[in-house]
C-alpha cells in the first residue's frame, strides 16, 4: 500500500462519520448542482431532523434532485438556510416567498467571495477516484469548488466512479481533504431543451456573424444550441466558456473546434463547469483536449480578451429602447442571476475582432407579451448595461449599438420587436422623444 492509499484509507468515513466535522452554525459552501454529492446531502438531512445541528447555512447554485431532497425539504428548514448564488428552477420560488436568500454575484468573483466575503467554514463536492499519486479530480464542477474545497476550515469529498476525471486546474490531494466518503451515483444529466423555429433562425444569423478560425462562448438553451448545430460547416474554431455543453463535443469531434487558430490556450478547450449527457461526461473523462479552470480565470474579462475574436452568446428575458438588458429578473422576482453574461460581455468586445451577442425571443407567454419594452418592468435588474451591450439578435434580425445614439439604438431594437408590436413601440418611443 503506497502512502497516499494509506491516507486515503485513514480518511475514509462513512457519510454520517464525515459530516461529524460540520460544527452547529457552520457555513457550508456547496458545489454545483451538477457535482452535488448525494451521500453527504443525504447525512445532513439526517443529522438535521436528528437535532445534531440547530442551525446551518448552505451556499451553492442550479440545486438538482438531491439537494432539493435533502436540503430543501420542508423538514429542515428550520435548520437549514439556504444562500443561493443563482436562482433557478430548484430554488427561485424559495427566494420569492422568503425562505431562501439570493446573493448578487458576478460568476467570475464567486471564488473570491467564498474566500473573502462568506464564511467558508466546510466545503462539499463529488470527485473522481483518487489516482496513483494521490490526486482527485473536481470532474464536472471546476467553477468556484477548487477554490472553496481548499480554503475552507474542513473539506468532504464523495469520491465517485462516475465523476469524470478533467485535465486543468481541477485536481485536489488527498492531503488536502479532511473526509472522504465513497458511493456510486450517476452525474446529474441537462435533458435538451425543445427546438423552436425562432432558435433555428437566430442559429443562422448568430453563426453567420462568426468568422472562421474564432473562439466561442456559448450559454445555456435553444438558442447555444441552435448556434452550435449552425456552425457546422464553419473552420478552426476554439472554445472559451464558462459552461461546456452537449453541443461543444459535436463541434470537436466533427472537427469544427480543434483550437488552432487560438491565441489563449491554443488547441485547448476551456471551461469552467459542465452539465449535459453521460456521452459529454464520457467525453471529457481523461480527455487532454478539453480543460477545466476556475470560473475566476475563465470569466475573468481580461483573460476573455486575450482570445482573438471571441463571440459570446448569451441570452436576456427584456431590453429597452436604449439597451439595457435584464437577463435575470422578470420585475422584482428574481428568476435567475448574473452568471457569466456581464463577464462576457466584457471580454468579448475587448477581444481583438470580438463581438458580444445577447439573444432574445422577441415574445413571450405565447406571443402575448413583447420582450423588446420601452423601459424595463419596475425592480428589474439591469445585468449588461446599455453601454457594455455590443450586439442584440432576435429571430427578426441583429443590432449593433456600440457608437449608436439613442434614436439610433431605439430604431434598431424595435426592428428586433415582433412586427404585431412595432407600431405601438413606435408611438411610444416618440411619445418618450427617443424618435
Amino acid at each position: 500500500m503506497t502512502k497516499w492509499e494509506q491516507l486515503y484509507k485513514e480518511k475514509l468515513q462513512t457519510a454520517d462519520e464525515a459530516v461529524g466535522v460540520i460544527p452547529d452554525g457552520a457555513h457550508i459552501i456547496q458545489t454545483i448542482g451538477f457535482a452535488e454529492p448525494p451521500a453527504i446531502l443525504r447525512a445532513i438531512n439526517q443529522g438535521a431532523k436528528d437535532g445534531r445541528w440547530t442551525e446551518l447555512h448552505m451556499y451553492s447554485l442550479l440545486p438538482l434532485a438531491a439537494t432539493r431532497e435533502y436540503l430543501l425539504a420542508e423538514e429542515v428548514r428550520h435548520v437549514v438556510h439556504w444562500h443561493s448564488l443563482y436562482a433557478s428552477a430548484g430554488d427561485r420560488d424559495m427566494i420569492a416567498s422568503g425562505v431562501a436568500d439570493f446573493i448578487p454575484n458576478y460568476f467570475h468573483q464567486v471564488p473570491r467571495l467564498v474566500s473573502e466575503f462568506i464564511q467558508n467554514d466546510v466545503c462539499i463536492t463529488s470527485v473522481s477516484p483518487m489516482d496513483e499519486n494521490g490526486y482527485m479530480s473536481f470532474g464536472v464542477s471546476v467553477d468556484y469548488t477548487s477554490t472553496a474545497a481548499r480554503v475552507a476550515g474542513k473539506t468532504i469529498v464523495q469520491v465517485n466512479e462516475n465523476m469524470p476525471r478533467v485535465h486543468g486546474d481541477s485536481f485536489i490531494h488527498v492531503s488536502e481533504v479532511d473526509s472522504i466518503v465513497e458511493e456510486l451515483a450517476p452525474i446529474p444529466e441537462l435533458p435538451t431543451p425543445a427546438r423552436r423555429d425562432e432558435d433555428d433562425a437566430m442559429g443562422s444569423i448568430i453563426a453567420e456573424m462568426v468568422p472562421d478560425g474564432a473562439t466561442i462562448q456559448l450559454g445555456i438553451g435553444g438558442v447555444p444550441n441552435a448556434v452550435a448545430q449552425s456552425l457546422n460547416t464553419h473552420k478552426n474554431l476554439g472554445i472559451h466558456t464558462e459552461m461546456f455543453t452537449d453541443s461543444m463535443v459535436d463541434l470537436i469531434q466533427d472537427g469544427v473546434a480543434n483550437g488552432s487558430n487560438k491565441s489563449f490556450h491554443p488547441g485547448k478547450a476551456l471551461w469552467a463547469f459542465a452539465a449535459g449527457s453521460r456521452r459529454m461526461y464520457d467525453f471529457l473523462d481523461d480527455n487532454p483536449v478539453v480543460e477545466a479552470r476556475p470560473v475566476s480565470y475563465t470569466n475573468l474579462p481580461a483573460n476573455i480578451a486575450k482570445n482573438n475574436s471571441l463571440v459570446s452568446v448569451n441570452s436576456t428575458i427584456e431590453v429597452d429602447f436604449s439597451g439595457q438588458c435584464c437577463s435575470e429578473s422578470i420585475g422584482t422576482l428574481q428568476y435567475s442571476g448574473t452568471g457569466g453574461q456581464h463577464d462576457f460581455a466584457r471580454g468579448a468586445f475587448d477581444s481583438p475582432g470580438g463581438k458580444s451577442i445577447v439573444a432574445f425571443y422577441s415574445t413571450a407567454k405565447s406571443g402575448t407579451l413583447s420582450r423588446v419594452v420601452p423601459v424595463l418592468k419596475p425592480g428589474a435588474v439591469v445585468t449588461t448595461p446599455r453601454m457594455e451591450v455590443n450586439y442584440l439578435v432576435s429571430e427578426f434580425g441583429a443590432a449593433q449599438l456600440k457608437g449608436k445614439t439613442i434614436p439610433e439604438r431605439t430604431r434598431a431594437i424595435i426592428g428586433l420587436a415582433h412586427p404585431q408590436f412595432r407600431d405601438e413601440l413606435t408611438a411610444e418611443a416618440k411619445k418618450m422623444g427617443y424618435l
